[in-house]
C-alpha cells in the first residue's frame, strides 16, 4: 500500500487552530453577511411586483417591505447554524405578513402569482456565496 505525507505550513496550522476556537463567533457573522445579500434581492424583487399590473389602484402601505429582515444567526434543531430571510409579524392592520407575501408569491383566485422570493433565491445564490467567502476571509485574516 502506498503512503504519503506532507507538512502543513506553521502559520496555516496556527490560523486553523485559532479558527476552531473562534468558530462560534465567526460563523454567525459569515451567515448574516450572506443573508443581507439575499434580503437586498428579495426587497428589490418585492418592490418591483407590488402594485404592478393590477386592475385596481394599489393599496400598498409599504408595510410588507418594511417588515422584511434577516434573523440573527442561530442553531437550528439539527444542530446547524442558519439565518432566515423573512417578514416580521404582526402587521398594524391585524393581517399576517407571511400570508400576504404568500398571496403575492403564489396568487389566489382572481389574482395572478407574482413570484419574488423564488427568483431572488436563484438570482442571489452566487452573490451570497461570494459575500460569505469574503466575510470568512476577512475574519480569518483578523486571527
Amino acid at each position: 500500500m502506498a503512503k504519503s505525507s506532507f507538512k502543513m505550513p506553521d502559520d496555516f496550522l496556527l490560523k486553523v487552530s485559532k479558527l476552531s476556537e473562534k468558530t462560534d463567533e465567526i460563523i454567525p457573522k459569515v451567515l448574516e453577511a450572506g443573508g443581507e445579500v439575499v434580503k437586498a434581492k428579495v426587497k428589490s424583487n418585492l418592490q418591483a411586483v407590488i402594485g404592478n399590473n393590477t386592475k385596481l389602484p394599489s393599496r400598498s402601505s409599504g408595510e410588507l417591505v418594511k417588515a422584511l429582515g434577516v434573523s440573527p444567526a442561530g442553531i437550528n434543531r439539527d444542530g446547524n447554524y442558519d439565518v432566515k430571510v423573512g417578514f416580521d409579524e404582526p402587521r398594524s392592520d391585524g393581517e399576517s405578513n407571511a400570508k400576504i407575501a404568500n398571496i403575492i408569491e403564489y396568487g389566489k383566485s382572481g389574482q395572478p402569482a407574482k413570484p419574488f422570493l423564488k427568483p431572488a433565491k436563484a438570482a442571489s445564490r452566487k452573490a451570497c456565496i461570494e459575500a460569505m467567502k469574503n466575510k470568512l476571509d476577512e475574519e480569518i485574516s483578523k486571527l
